[in-house]
């Protein structure tokens, strides 16, 4: 079974005005469509073919460019859509919040270390939150489309939270102001859903 490009839970428009419907249209329509189709190409006729993202991602060959790269984007955009909603915003509550305050002392300190991670990251990339298996939460960032589901990648745990700052994601509205992005990214989290993610993973 191909994978598919996921619908959106909302329209292109519905998180104006931190992020705009053109963006929407383009990177979903066509960056993530891209992945979608390369990753089924890349797998078509191999021992990947058949099993699922995560599978894939777990055990990959870094060196399968075709697969990291285009594995990465499928699953990583998956999760980006997933995260956003226009009723987002906000902080967390029960066990996340939990959770949160543990690993990072507060909301404020965990959104410092995110905001700093994504402005971070040099050049196209990712910044996480992560879970891992004993509850424990933490911040990472990785190049390009990698994720932390990936082998010797510097980074491990569960994405249950993930900002992409690739230029496409936010140039079009923030030109090369990546921290104002990153700062109206927080007013469409979808909290409930990482809280899910959290749960369901940790």
């Amino acid at each position: 079974m191909a994978f598919e490009l996921p619908k959106l839970d909302y329209a292109h428009d519905a998180l104006e005005p931190h992020i705009d419907k053109k963006t929407m249209e383009i990177h979903h329509g066509k960056h993530h469509a891209g992945y979608t189709s390369k990753l089924n190409n890349a797998i078509e006729g191999t021992d990947l073919e058949g099993k699922t993202i995560e599978n894939i991602l777990i055990n990959l060959d870094l060196s399968n460019t075709a697969v990291r790269n285009n594995g990465g984007g499928f699953y990583n955009h998956r999760l980006y859509w997933k995260i956003m909603s226009p009723n987002g915003g906000g902080k967390p509550s029960g066990e996340l919040a939990k959770a949160i305050d543990e690993s990072f002392g507060s909301f404020e300190a965990f959104k410092d270390a995110f905001s700093n991670a994504a402005a971070g990251q040099f050049g196209s990339g990712w910044a996480w939150l992560t879970v891992h298996n004993d509850g424990k939460l933490e911040v990472a960032s990785t190049p390009n489309q990698d994720n932390p589901l990936m082998p010797n990648v510097g980074a491990g745990g569960t994405p249950i939270l993930g900002i992409d700052v690739w230029e496409h994601a936010y140039y079009l509205n923030y030109q090369n102001k990546r921290p104002e992005y990153i700062e109206h990214f927080f007013e469409v989290i979808n909290w409930e859903e990482v809280a899910k993610r959290y749960s369901e993973n940790k």
